[in-house]
């Protein structure tokens, strides 16, 4: 089964459509963002022997950017420039891997997940910097908002939930790139909301074929069926005593000797008047 997968940079994002789970790309250090400094690999997983790994923005080779190295389905990251774009891993016949976000940073950077996260799992988002002097305040901000300001350099969170996701950064004196931070569902709730649909259609679907057997049923029970089957079923001689009214009334009708002719019908009780 074919998936999409989608990381978010600072200012755009940058979305894959048919994503083969089997296919992964790893990033070591596991984090997203890395000082200049760092010597970063990523690693192609999947049943393809043909990797290239891809860069947006700025994809400008099919294999490894310019200065980089590719050992096997490994390419290394070698460079002095600060920058940040999204990678995945493209097979020779055409499948990609999930997509991650690098960014590169010369003096602060913020340590975060560089996959999702799972909901109620515990994660820490640090702060760390080039220089060893330990700041007098450090401040994290969720969606350019701030959410702790002392002298740690980690944001615990216990019991990550949805609510959690967003773009995280920390401020000492400088501050550091945002990071995406996602969650996705725990096994169980995937399961769940799967779950929940489809035995809610299925009660409902009985209970309206229940609903429609008692209806017929009831029907049924009261005659259901024109209702002037009942003339049918009258005897000859309750016909003949119809007839006869109705004649009496016509022949009531004649002797005023009036250019009126009153018609009483027994079934309606209404009587017509006619000229």
């Amino acid at each position: 089964m074919l998936l999409s997968s989608c990381v978010y940079l600072t200012s755009s994002s940058c979305c894959l459509s048919d994503v083969d789970p089997a296919a992964s790309l790893t990033v070591s250090p596991d984090r997203v963002q890395h000082f200049t400094s760092d010597s970063v690999s990523l690693s192609c997983e999947g049943n393809s022997t043909e990797w290239r790994v891809r860069r947006f923005p700025e994809d400008r080779s099919l294999s490894c950017p310019f200065k980089w190295r590719m050992t096997g389905s490994t390419c290394k990251i070698s460079t002095s420039q600060s920058s940040a774009a999204v990678y995945w891993c493209e097979s020779g016949s055409g499948e990609f891997s999930n997509s991650v976000n690098i960014t590169l940073q010369n003096d602060i950077i913020l340590l975060s997940p560089v996959l999702p996260v799972t909901e109620g799992d515990p994660v820490s988002l640090s702060c760390k910097l080039t220089t060893e002097n330990l700041p007098f305040n450090v401040e994290f901000y969720k969606n350019d908002k701030l959410v702790q300001s002392d002298t740690r350099l980690e944001l615990n969170i216990s019991a990550v939930s949805k609510s959690d996701e967003g773009f995280y950064k920390c401020k000492v004196m400088k501050e550091s790139a945002q990071s995406w931070v996602s969650v996705k569902l725990s096994r169980h709730e995937q399961v769940s909301s799967f779950l929940v649909p489809l035995i809610t259609g299925l009660v409902c679907g009985v209970f309206l074929i229940i609903l429609l057997m008692l209806l017929f049923c009831y029907k049924k029970s009261k005659g259901w069926g024109p209702t002037r089957s009942q003339s049918t079923n009258q005897s000859p001689a309750m016909d003949h005593m119809i007839n006869q009214q109705e004649a009496q009334c016509t022949e009531y009708a004649s002797v005023n000797g009036q250019p009126v002719i009153l018609s009483y019908t027994v079934n309606s009780n209404i009587m017509f008047l006619v000229y």
